[in-house]
């Protein structure tokens, strides 16, 4: 009756074993190190790498724990955080001749101290939040005057559109800072492009006046309100697109908010590659199509590095030699619904651009009208344009689906689709500051965090002991083996644990003790109504798991709709605090059960268990526990 097959007590060994492997790493700590990783999809970190980088922090008198190839990476564990500064500086000389042109990210990290045997069985310390370890922080400057830029250079576009829609010729349209000048023949057409444009385009201040040549000029510049609006809309569109960067990079609990008019605060807690964050982060890729100039001027300024024709600008071919291409952009990464890395028709590494309704549209007019010409698709990443690939325009493409290929990398391809995919930024920004964060509340706080479930589980002990005997033990062993499987679960998971998920932890073994009274009066219940020992352990465990069932699937579903709806902090607590009540009725039934068939089940002839004093409900003396066993 009371007795598990063998296979269930192999099951809670294993979990048992589990449990202690991947929550051992959590008691070793982090130690300070330094990441060194690749800017350059053309160059390829090794372990070559790992003897330069030895070489160069002896040079510096700096002698590290160790210094190892992981992943895409070489890093290296120093002792403490002067000394991980100065490592990072040495690093950062000696790799980077050129500080304004880098083949190297120095970035810094934090390593586990867990042994090497640990780590190769993939058991890894749950992250700790900024609430408790800290993380990264990154303070980013935004661009303005590019994003001003960005938008005369769309406002040129689109007066180009809305005259040649009315039929309204002009002489040329150009940008000149942040102003956009039209030049007409005569005042006549002049005034009715002023009168059309002044209805399409409400915030932009238009002037009349005259060039050297002898043109009517319309000189337009934004309203100082439609100015700080654009800036106001390039930030948010930024945090948003570092938001989705973030996520794509899966950090935990990430913090991107705005500091003053024109920065913004990114503090990462718990990051695996800290030199992969700060490389996504920083990177400002953005995507334009444009035509290239195949006109016999175009093509001399390309060989000959001469002066490029009016309207023209010269980029870099990936891979090959320069390359004149038009400055009107066709389209940019904003027409883009989604990116995906792939391979091409030549199984070559290549990128999968999807493009929205508008995009799709001006794609196929623009492929209809320019067939047997050449279209340059350019990626600019830190201000710098580089074109990517050039096909020649072979028939008209529709359907809004375009292919970026040819010589590129499968990781250039899938950081290319990243990219794109997570969204283009609407200004460029530049890390400014990064430094490693301590944590927010400070170590008292964070001691009195740990400390608060330790006493808590101490005093639930005692207690389970003192008033449930044996059974107490059994309750707090199988309380044990819940906080051992909710630590092991959460860093199995690599989840971030914060403050208020150490919230959660105390929450989940006040529940989980919950579980276990409820078995224990259950059984003496049974005791009461005359049931032998045995039965009475039956009976207890049976009929008290619905009303275990129906108690924690009601929270648990509270819990869910916390996880749903919640963020931060609150997503955190929620997290913990699922996994806890899953874990705990796992513990207390299971597992508790387990020990209890363990040390009575072997007994025939039960004739007491020891489960405190079975007090009567009328207040006569109780009968003993030591209740014969009929059988």
């Amino acid at each position: 009756m009371n007795r598990y097959p063998l296979w269930k007590y192999l099951l809670l060994a294993f979990a048992l074993v589990v449990g202690l492997v991947y929550t051992l790493p959590n008691f070793f700590g982090e130690a300070p190190a330094v990441q060194v990783s690749s800017v350059k999809a053309t160059l390829k970190v090794d372990a070559n790498l790992v003897p330069r980088v030895e070489q160069i922090l002896a040079a510096a008198g700096i002698k590290p724990d160790f210094v190892q190839f992981e992943g895409n990476s070489v890093k290296a564990r120093l002792a403490d955080t002067d000394t991980q500064i100065k490592a990072k500086d040495a690093l950062s000389k000696a790799l980077n001749a050129d500080p304004s042109d880098p083949s190297y990210i120095v970035a810094l990290n934090l390593v586990s101290r867990s042994p090497h045997w640990l780590t190769g069985l993939h058991a890894l310390p749950m992250y700790l939040g900024l609430d408790l370890r800290g993380g990264v922080h990154f303070l980013m400057q935004v661009d303005m005057k590019s994003a001003l830029t960005k938008k005369a250079d769309s406002l040129t576009g689109d007066l180009r559109t809305s005259l040649r829609d009315k039929n309204i010729r002009h002489a040329g349209i150009s940008r000149e800072g942040n102003t956009v000048e039209v030049r007409f023949r005569d005042a006549a057409t002049r005034t009715t492009a002023l009168t059309l444009l002044q209805d399409t385009q409400p915030d932009v201040v238009w002037a009349e006046s005259a060039s050297t040549n002898g043109d009517l000029l319309l000189t337009g510049t934004l309203k100082p309100e439609a100015m700080r609006l654009v800036q106001d809309a390039a930030l948010k569109q930024n945090i948003t697109t570092l938001h989705n960067r973030v996520n794509e990079l899966g950090v935990a609990e990430p913090v991107i908010q705005q500091q003053g008019l024109d920065r913004v605060v990114v503090q990462l807690p718990g990051v695996q590659d800290t030199a992969k964050a700060k490389d996504i982060i920083g990177r400002t890729a953005t995507l334009e199509v444009r035509l290239v100039d195949d006109s016999v001027e175009a093509a001399g300024a390309a060989v000959g590095n001469g002066p490029v024709p009016f309207g023209t600008e010269r980029y870099v071919e990936r891979g090959g030699g320069p390359l004149i291409v038009k400055r009107q952009v066709i389209l940019t990464g904003e027409n883009l619904t989604d990116a995906q890395p792939g391979f091409d028709d030549q199984q070559q590494p290549a990128v999968h651009l999807t493009l929205d309704a508008k995009g799709a549209r001006i794609f196929k007019d623009i492929t209809r009208e320019n067939v047997n010409k050449r279209m340059a698709i350019l990626l600019f990443e830190k201000g710098k344009g580089e074109v990517v690939t050039a096909p020649v325009i072979r028939s008209e493409i529709g359907g809004g689906r375009v292919q970026i290929s040819g010589r590129m990398t499968t990781q250039e391809a899938n950081d290319t689709a990243l990219l794109l995919r997570a969204g283009s930024l609407a200004a460029p920004m530049e890390i400014i500051e990064e430094r490693t964060i301590g944590p927010s509340l400070g170590a008292e706080n964070i001691a009195k965090g740990f400390l608060s479930v330790t006493y808590g589980f101490a005093a639930i002990a005692v207690f389970m002991c003192l008033y449930y005997l044996l059974f107490g033990v059994f309750s707090t062993l199988a309380l044990a083996f819940n906080l051992l499987m909710l630590i092991a679960v959460l860093s199995m998971m690599q989840a971030t644990l914060s403050l208020p998920g150490i919230a959660a932890i105390a929450l989940a073994l006040g529940m989980a003790i919950d579980s276990n009274v409820l078995i224990n009066e259950r059984v003496r219940e049974e005791l009461r109504g005359g049931a032998s020992p045995q039965a009475a352990i039956h009976a207890g465990y049976e009929r008290a798991w619905a009303t275990i069932l129906d108690s924690n699937i009601t929270t648990l579903i509270a819990g869910l709709a916390l996880l749903a709806f919640g963020s931060g902090p609150i997503r955190g607590f929620a997290v913990v605090h699922c996994l806890g009540i899953l874990t705990s009725m796992f513990s207390a039934v299971m597992f508790s059960r387990g020990l209890v068939n363990l040390w009575y089940g072997r007994q025939k002839k039960l004739k007491s268990v020891s489960i405190g004093q079975v007090w009567r409900p009328d207040g006569a003396p109780a009968p003993s526990t030591d209740v014969a066993d009929p059988r």
